[in-house]
């Protein structure tokens, strides 16, 4: 486990631990980014090692957990197409739509597979030449790139019943939305790490300035997360308004050019509804125009309308109350709602925060319910 127990021995820990107490002098509200981050903070119970005066909010840094209702249920009604083969990481298979969820539709006969990379979707399109196979494509940059990789894969073996429920949202515009709002509460960012290691750190520059806020690039290890809020913490008490790199082991200041070139050749930006959080102006990556085919939603657009005119079947899943967009923002936290740990948990999640391995009602629930 070279380079990762080294950023979880206690020496470093305690003494990042230290150095929050000794330099904090009043409240900050900081908030990660990242999913990934959040359930590092809760597994190593960073949070209870930290001073009052640090406040750490989690932010809407898991793609299934943004997905909106709309678009659980457009691939559901595309699931239910008697030519299509739909597949999908594991995390989507138990998100609620308005209805109910992709495994629901599978037990209902609908043919909706599980897979662990969207190249896996190709090889099925390939065998089976009479079927149209769709790939659930979430994410952020950081897996908008291997969804794209996928695609250019079908294009080279000449598939042509390959194509892409794209889900695909952008870290900045998120940000500025946060920032912006009347209602904002944080004062500092940790940035995601993998996120800056495919675009670099050049779109947070000017929210940074823009915003008064400081950004600090974060990896994910209890070290990482440690001296990310302390040099976040460092830049607050300076009144610093600013960038700065605390994972300079994995994140180049100008990101993967490979991996940013490939987005700028197949994708545009777009505007992106956010579960919880509404639509946020340029937040999302859509396929270019040249690219429209392989796009489901626009290649079954009259399918879709069709399934969705004959109606759907009544679901037992009661539509209950979600605080996922407040806790995503920044403004609860998940032990403010009422169905946390009740009647909402992880065997049978109300919301997309429970059932994510990023969500933060799910990292909660694992590490911190007994409380």
């Amino acid at each position: 486990m070279k380079h990762v127990d080294e950023y979880r021995s206690n020496e470093p820990v305690r003494a990042l631990v230290h150095a929050i107490r000794e330099k904090v002098t009043r409240p900050w509200h900081i908030m990660e980014i990242c999913g990934g981050q959040t359930h590092a903070i809760a597994r190593y119970r960073l949070e209870e090692m930290l001073p009052p005066e640090i406040r750490l909010l989690h932010g809407p840094g898991c793609p299934v957990c943004v997905t909106p209702v709309e678009t659980i249920d457009t691939a559901l009604r595309l699931a239910a197409l008697p030519k299509v083969i739909f597949t999908s990481f594991g995390d989507m298979m138990r998100v609620p739509g308005s209805r109910h969820d992709l495994l629901r539709a599978k037990a209902q006969g609908a043919d909706v597979r599980m897979l662990y990379s969207p190249l896996d979707a190709v090889t099925l399109a390939e065998a089976h030449p009479d079927k149209e196979v769709v790939f659930f494509a979430i994410g952020f940059e950081t897996t908008a790139p291997i969804h794209l990789m996928a695609l250019r894969a079908a294009l080279r073996r000449g598939l042509t019943n390959f194509s892409l429920l794209t889900s695909l949202f952008t870290v900045p515009p998120a940000i500025e939305a946060i920032l912006s709002a009347p209602d904002n509460r944080v004062d500092g960012f940790l940035t995601a790490g993998h996120v800056c290691a495919v675009t670099g750190n050049g779109p947070y520059h000017r929210l940074a300035g823009q915003y008064k806020c400081p950004m600090v690039v974060t990896g994910f290890e209890p070290a990482d997360l440690l001296y990310g809020i302390y040099r976040c913490v460092c830049r607050l008490e300076a009144g610093e308004s600013c960038v700065e790199n605390a994972y300079k082991r994995v994140v180049p200041e100008e990101g993967n050019l490979k991996a940013r070139a490939l987005l700028e050749e197949m994708t545009e930006p777009c505007d992106r509804l956010w579960h919880g959080i509404g639509l946020i102006p340029q937040s999302g990556l859509r396929l270019l125009p040249e690219y429209a085919a392989y796009s489901a939603a626009e290649r079954f657009a009259t399918d879709i309308r069709a399934e969705n005119e004959a109606g759907e079947p009544a679901c037992e899943r009661p539509q209950t109350f979600c605080m996922a967009g407040a806790i995503m923002r920044g403004l609860k936290q998940p032990a403010d709602c009422p169905h946390f740990g009740n009647d909402c948990h992880p065997a049978r999640p109300l919301g997309a925060p429970m059932v994510s391995q990023e969500g933060v009602c799910a990292a909660y629930y694992r590490y911190k319910s007994r409380e």
